[in-house]
């Protein structure tokens, strides 16, 4: 095991936090980074990028968002090389039939281009949107207005996404590896919406939505508009069929079989994550 300190950037987002736990579960040494984290770390300030980087041996990447240019993250990646990094582990989201997606692709390729031992994770939308902030304060409300029609996605948890994650920080034999990770069948959020309203006992419905509609209502909530078209447009990839594709990542890497949504659910309500008040 290296001594070197693994570096994980988001470290306070949905799979940095996880992944930050099981590197500190393993008693791998680490360095948990954020925007507002110690140490601090912003794609945008360069300042941030040497204290950051200065003993890692390896890198959980996350962009952080869609406005990080392609070009800034290779400046990075190749301040990574020069500082002795030898592994970096992208989080990067998957596309159509088994490709990149196009939002993700430049930095895909960015890394690619570069001489460090690299793993790429292309994950399906995330279980947690329904449960930590994305579609939380919907549900809570008792709808999930989406324009994603009847399409299914094969949602991924993101403990799996932190599983792989980790397994290809700290081993070998995941080097130039491409991960398509999802969950274990395509659901429509109609029966996603159905099975939370079932575990938590709450009146909870899904309105499929044109997308027109969609945009308007997220920039009436301040969304900036780039954003709020992204949104849409995914989502509507999901209506026409692109989420319902199986990745295999996580029994390629871990050899197991990826958690079902249903196992999500009761985890979920369990903790107790949708038992707010709606007022509906």
């Amino acid at each position: 095991m290296s001594v070197s300190p693994i570096l994980v950037l988001g470290a306070r987002g949905k799979t940095g936090r996880r992944v930050v736990a099981r590197l500190d579960r393993l008693g791998h040494p680490l360095r948990a980074a954020s925007r507002s984290g110690r140490p601090r770390f912003d794609f945008a300030d360069r300042d941030t990028w040497e204290p950051a980087l200065a003993g890692a041996g390896a890198i959980y990447l996350i962009p952080m968002n869609e406005s990080v240019m392609a070009a800034t993250v290779g400046e990075f990646l190749a301040a990574a090389e020069q500082s002795g990094v030898r592994r970096v582990v992208l989080l990067s989201a998957r596309g159509v039939a088994g490709a990149a997606c196009p939002f993700q692709e430049p930095v895909e390729l960015a890394l690619r281009a570069t001489d460090l031992e690299w793993t790429i994770l292309r994950p399906a939308w995330f279980a947690q949107n329904f449960g930590e902030d994305l579609f939380l304060e919907p549900i809570l409300s008792g709808e999930l207005a989406l324009p994603a029609g009847e399409g299914r996605e094969a949602f991924v948890d993101a403990d799996d996404i932190a599983d792989v994650a980790t397994a290809a920080l700290t081993q070998d034999g995941h080097a130039g590896e491409i991960y398509e990770l999802s969950g274990p069948e395509p659901l429509s959020f109609r029966t996603a919406v159905e099975l939370i309203a079932q575990a938590t006992g709450r009146r909870i419905r899904y309105t499929p939505l044109e997308t027109s509609r969609f945009t308007a209502a997220l920039a009436a909530q301040g969304v900036p508009a780039e954003a709020a078209e992204l949104v849409a447009e995914l989502l509507g990839r999901i209506r026409d069929g692109a989420g319902e594709r199986i990745g295999d990542g996580v029994r390629c890497a871990l050899g197991r079989d990826p958690r079902p949504f249903t196992d999500y659910v009761k985890t979920t309500a369990a903790a107790g994550a949708w038992n707010h008040s709606s007022p509906m």
